[in-house]
């Protein structure tokens, strides 16, 4: 499992100019499942996210957690983060898991995330447009397995 967290001022995902979702201060979240990820990767992930102290604290040092923001969190499938480009110039997704098996454990990571702070979501599968706010810039690239 990889997510790509971004820390974010105001962020959107719409889908043929119709607004899905959106929320204003907190985390983006580009979430891709590979094919042997499970609810331990899910679970590692959820602590390491909630707790993840990308925030400034009243010092402006990053010290703080969405936890201690009352932020919230914009959580969008990305299948794309397990692209593979080592063999010429268009990407292989042989590394992504499969659709079916994605969702499933898409709405099972926002169904945890859910227990800590308000997660809003994309729509899986979806052709969206995403617009992030990045604030910072701050983004970091988590990973369950190394």
């Amino acid at each position: 499992m990889k997510v790509i967290v971004q820390r974010s001022k105001q962020s959107s995902v719409s889908i043929e100019n119709t607004l899905v979702s959106s929320i204003d201060k907190g985390l983006v979240l580009l979430v891709g499942f590979t094919t042997d990820d499970n609810l331990e990767d899910i679970n590692y992930m959820v602590k390491k996210i909630v707790n993840l102290r990308i925030f400034n604290d009243e010092n402006g040092i990053m010290n703080k957690s969405i936890l201690d923001t009352v932020g919230s969190i914009l959580s969008v499938s990305q299948f794309t983060i397990y692209a593979d480009t080592k063999k010429g110039n268009r990407p292989s997704y042989i590394k992504a898991m499969k659709g079916e098996e994605a969702i499933k454990l898409y709405d099972k990571f926002n169904e945890e995330l859910s227990k800590y702070v308000i997660v809003k979501t994309g729509v899986f599968g979806a052709d969206m447009q995403v617009n992030i706010t990045n604030d910072g810039p701050v983004t970091i690239i988590l990973e369950s397995r190394v």
